[in-house]
């Protein structure tokens, strides 16, 4: 069958273009049989990553008709159907180079900033003594088993790639570094738990950078499922700190009290426990004081609180939700 290809280009210094190329491709070839067949037998200056060929190494991670993919795991049928392309005509697939990375040449982004974002975590099992035991780290199977689906992560960047948190937040570390964290927190080898604790939940730049957008989820090619390894960091963060810790732990505690006492959220008291840390932060009290004055001139600032009617039952829910989650 025939496909046209159209492939975003980037020269160095240079701006992107879109080139197109049309091959005779069988629908069962994958998008990496594609590309290398383009560069063979049609233009062998177009640049892009590649190695296993077998969904192992992550090289060969792109944007395939703008969603974030290993190039070796998707296949022309498949990306037919997911675009809803039919064959009658000749259909168009378009690849771009990774999102959230500066672009080399074509389709080859530079990774420097992934590995930083991922050393940054500390990405290693940290022991106190130096010495070394005369047998191994030994772990029992449940305790190896709890590492099985973030030990998947071959570090392929497609999260990373599709990271709105990233995209808004260039301090954010990312989901892949996050996911290799929770890992790193279920591990019983590991001796430095509280500094990550620590690290993990500090400002933005750990998971309270991470907007929710489950992106990450959706296009991860090994259901590592980072944006569910981020929520058990954050559960456990919101069990073990009380609300005077930091601003994004007051900002989830806050929300839910509100909502457990009302049934839905004060406004009049919502920016007062958040920003001004329940009256003890004079300066955060000062920052939104000149927003709380023109919402009040303009009619905008709720005087009166009036409760939801469902309040008992939205109490009751969360509780009931709360009750369930692990500690």
């Amino acid at each position: 069958m025939q496909i046209q290809f159209q492939i975003l280009r980037q020269a160095p210094n240079k701006p992107s273009y879109a080139q197109t190329y049309c091959l005779e491709a069988d629908p069962s070839q994958t998008i990496l049989d594609c590309l290398n067949r383009i560069k063979w037998e049609q233009d062998g200056s177009l640049a892009f990553r590649k190695n296993c060929r077998n969904t192992i190494c992550g090289s060969c991670t792109l944007k395939i008709n703008g969603r974030s993919a290993l190039a070796c795991k998707e296949n022309v049928e498949a990306e037919l159907k997911r675009a809803h392309l039919s064959e009658a005509d000749m259909p168009t697939i378009t690849i771009a180079p990774m999102g959230n990375l500066p672009v080399i040449k074509d389709l080859v982004v530079d990774m420097q900033p992934f590995w930083q974002d991922l050393q940054a975590i500390t990405p290693y099992i940290s022991r106190e003594s130096p010495a070394l035991p005369e047998r191994e780290f030994l772990q029992s199977p449940a305790e190896r088993e709890a590492l099985n689906q973030v030990g998947n992560c071959i570090l392929c960047g497609a999260c990373y790639s599709e990271c709105n948190g990233k995209l808004v937040n260039p301090d954010f570390v990312g989901p892949h570094a996050l996911a290799k964290a929770q890992r790193l927190l279920e591990d019983g080898r590991d001796q430095a738990t509280q500094k990550r604790w620590d690290d993990y939940g500090e400002g933005i730049k750990g998971v309270w950078g991470c907007t929710r957008c489950y992106l990450c989820n959706a296009v991860c090619p090994m259901e590592v499922a980072p944006m569910d390894q981020i929520g058990k960091i954050k559960q456990k963060l919101l069990a073990q700190k009380n609300a005077q810790t930091s601003r994004p732990l007051r900002h989830r505690k806050v929300l839910i009290d509100l909502v457990k006492s009302g049934g839905w959220v004060d406004e009049r008291k919502f920016g007062l426990y958040v920003v001004g840390n329940y009256g003890r932060d004079l300066k955060g009290i000062a920052s939104i004081l000149p927003l709380g004055l023109r919402m009040l001139s303009s009619g905008k600032f709720p005087v009166f609180f009036e409760a939801s009617a469902g309040t008992e039952s939205v109490r009751a829910l969360i509780e009931h939700l709360q009750s369930d989650t692990p500690s």
